[in-house]
């Protein structure tokens, strides 16, 4: 499912699935509702709500929050999304989206950064005499 929200697309198919629950529907007796969090690759977050529509997911109330009520697509803040999965989640899958590994393991992080911003980096890393790699970790260091 695709919807453009803000001038921003939220599409089901490209975003990754965070967490699925299926619940008796919190507001009403239509039926049981399927609540599927998804996170973006630029890190938006999202509920699509499919069958028996509810305002209120585990006290969140999202009647404010920017959606579209025929396709029952909810942006959430970081915070809504972290209260939503600490209901709906282990601890472990709660740990696991939400906390910083502490570990040394190596991943990927893509980014896509403007020209002047690219050689700026580049350039600092030369004069430090360092990876662009130990750059970013220590720029990351700092935060």
């Amino acid at each position: 499912m695709k919807k453009i929200i803000n001038n921003r697309v939220f599409d089901t198919d490209t975003a990754q699935l965070i967490k699925c629950a299926d619940h008796d529907n919190i507001t009403s007796n239509e039926g049981s509702c399927k609540q599927s969090l998804y996170r973006k690759r630029t890190g938006d977050y999202f509920l699509c709500v499919s069958g028996a529509r509810a305002d209120s997911f585990h006290n969140l109330r999202l009647t404010d929050a920017k959606h579209d009520r025929e396709r029952h697509i909810y942006l959430l803040t970081f915070e809504q999304a972290r209260a939503w999965c600490e209901a709906e989640m282990t601890a472990e899958e709660w740990l696991e989206n939400f906390e910083p590994a502490e570990d040394d393991s190596l991943a990927a992080l893509n980014l896509t950064l403007s020209a002047a911003a690219v050689s700026k980096f580049k350039l600092s890393a030369q004069q430090q005499q360092i990876s662009q790699k130990e750059l970013m970790e220590k720029l990351i260091g700092t935060l």
